[in-house]
Parts: C-alpha cells; structure tokens; sequence
C-alpha cells in the first residue's frame, strides 16, 4: 500500500503539482497539499474551518483542473490557505472537503500565488506499481 505523499516540480517560470497515493482520491487530496505548498509551508496552516468544494468534468484528468482551480478560487475569495483536504469521487463528480484557515502574514510566509491549474502535464492514473498520481503544472 502507498503512502500518500506530494511532490513539487520545476517547469519554467511555472511549478508542477503532483499527488501520490494509493487511491485515485488520496492522489487528488495530496495533489491539493501541493497546491497549498507552492504559496507556503503546509505545516504552517491550521484546519480551523471547513470549506466543501463540488466539481464535475468529463474525465480523472479535467476532474483534477476543475478541483486545483476551484480551491484557487476559494482561497482568492476567501482569503484563505487550506492545510487538510477529504476527495470522494463518484463517476465525473468530485465532492470535497477542504480546512484551512484566513491568510495570516505574520505567520504564512507566502512565497507565490496561484493563478490557476493548467492541462500542461496533466495526468490522473496508476502508474506501473499500482499507485495514483495526480499531477499538473500551476500558473504562477
């Protein structure tokens, strides 16, 4: 069994998001913790409050733009940062969780932000050991 685990890739002025698990869900929440530690430290954000996030695309890998961006979307009209994520997916349809916390400068050291997921390097599948990986690159 896998451990879930994230990953962050250099790709020109961009950075690649990826998320390891050992379920297609798992890979999709890990790939969010990615997403959250290209702005800043992961570890640094508190998962006070929750935030339920419902996203539909017609494939695993639109599915993962459609779930990075709509988190964009609710840390930029939120002020937030989330630290913690929960993915259930049914078919095209993902149901999420996301905790987090408001945006504290003295505390998050924000390094970038983010714009926005992208379809360069996109990939949702199993690679050949049997583990998940969701991954795409982030505008920044």
């Amino acid at each position: 069994m896998t451990t879930g685990r994230w990953e962050l890739t250099p790709h020109g002025a961009d950075i690649g998001v990826r998320g390891i698990g050992s379920s297609k869900e798992e890979s999709f929440e890990q790939a969010a913790v990615a997403l959250t530690a290209v702005i800043t430290d992961p570890n640094s954000v508190a998962a006070k409050e929750l935030v339920e996030v419902t996203c539909e695309a017609p494939d695993d890998e639109l599915l993962l733009v459609e779930w990075l961006n709509a988190l964009v979307y609710e840390m930029a009209t939120r002020t937030m940062l989330f630290a913690r994520f929960e993915v259930h997916i049914g078919g095209h349809k993902l149901v999420g969780k996301a905790w987090g916390e408001s945006i504290d400068v003295a505390r998050h050291e924000l390094a970038v932000e983010v714009k926005g997921a992208t379809c360069t390097e996109l990939k949702a599948a199993q690679d050949a050991e049997g583990a998940w990986v969701a991954q795409c690159v982030v505008d920044v």
